[in-house]
């Protein structure tokens, strides 16, 4: 593994190599539960400048590292970055997440969608990449990141968050030439996207499918599955891709778990709906797992925490192709304490499961 960090768990993990110990991270580990990263979002004068200036976001993915010995870094961004990119202006609403004010609401708004240069109109990220690695002095891997073709599309139709999907699956089914169109150019510009946030420095990369829960099992494959395909095969035939590890995750999706494997990613990141146990046999140790503790079981006692850490880990079993990780984004109101006996727990209780394979 040429120019690997002094900790190296989490890569050795996704190539099936041995660890000592399950490397751990947290979904939004950087975000609004540490106290510290309240105090330099009070700096930046709306949540897109926070993102956008690189030494802003290098401070805020850092905070959690000097807290918590965590295996890896994942660079502070937002999924929404592209399609902002695209021209779609989009801002956040205080209590409303995030919107946009030009969503696509016909076919010729999709055909005149330009593919955003990421060295141009996302230089910011690329930037905050490269000095997070600078500061990270090598010391463990830095994650980079894209929200799937499908899961932009929904904020881009929808004009923001929704509980229905009733807009965009109305064009699913409607109009489902008009659809791919979109997720055609949003693979390209995600492709792109990863392609230079690797080039600036990521060691490993992440699609964020958070809403591909939502599609019937034939719509998931055609408008969520297929595209995130592409994206993995595209960045595993370029050469300066094909050796960075790719983690893929659908929430809601563990019953798509061996189809997800099938697209020749490295890792699949299992929610806390579907069992480690059941999860592995699905996808038949081909890939490695990450998963799955409930976010909300960082509300309980730290008794509790280890509890459920020790039922995690037990669920997944002997073995070396296991990230310990929430099953989804850590929650606002999560007491730090509570992340850090987690934390212990895993360290303390997951070398038992490295000792063999048996």
């Amino acid at each position: 593994m040429p120019d690997a960090p002094k900790n190296d768990r989490f890569l050795r993990a996704l190539q099936g190599l041995p660890v000592d110990r399950t490397p751990v991270w947290i979904m939004r580990q950087a975000g609004r539960y540490l106290p510290e990263y309240r105090e330099t979002r009070k700096q930046a004068s709306d949540f897109m400048t926070l993102c956008s200036t690189p030494e802003l976001a290098c401070e805020v993915t850092l905070q959690p590292l000097q807290r918590f010995p965590l295996d890896a870094a994942i660079l502070f961004s937002d999924i929404l970055t592209i399609p902002d990119a695209m021209g779609l202006g989009l801002y956040f609403s205080e209590g409303e997440g995030p919107k946009f004010k030009h969503p696509l609401q016909d076919e010729n708004a999709i055909k005149q969608l330009p593919i955003p240069d990421p060295e141009s109109e996302l230089r910011y990220v690329m930037d905050a990449v490269k000095l997070i690695r600078r500061e990270l002095d090598n010391t463990i891997p830095l994650i980079g990141f894209s929200g799937s073709p499908w899961t932009l599309a929904t904020y881009m139709v929808e004009g923001g968050s929704t509980k229905t999907f009733s807009v965009i699956k109305k064009m699913l089914y409607q109009q489902p030439e008009c659809l791919h169109q979109l997720l055609e150019k949003n693979t390209t510009a995600i492709i792109r996207y990863l392609q230079a946030q690797t080039a600036a420095g990521a060691q490993a990369l992440m699609l964020f499918d958070t809403w591909g829960g939502v599609l019937t099992p034939t719509a998931y494959q055609t408008f969520s599955l297929n595209y995130m395909q592409q994206i993995v095969h595209a960045l595993k035939e370029n050469t300066d891709t094909r050796d960075t590890p790719i983690v893929l995750f659908t929430k809601n999706g563990g019953q798509w778990l061996n189809l997800i494997a099938d697209t020749g990613c490295d890792a699949v990141g299992v929610d806390w709906t579907t069992s480690l146990r059941i999860a592995r046999l699905r996808v038949q140790d081909r890939v490695t797992l990450q998963g799955n503790l409930d976010p909300s079981v960082l509300h309980a006692s730290p008794e509790a925490i280890q509890t459920e850490v020790a039922n995690t880990l037990a669920d997944y079993g002997y073995g070396h192709r296991h990230i310990f990780n929430l099953g989804h984004g850590i929650q606002p109101q999560t007491n730090p304490e509570h992340v850090a006996a987690m934390l212990e727990a895993v360290h303390q209780l997951s070398p038992q499961y490295k000792k063999s394979n048996a």
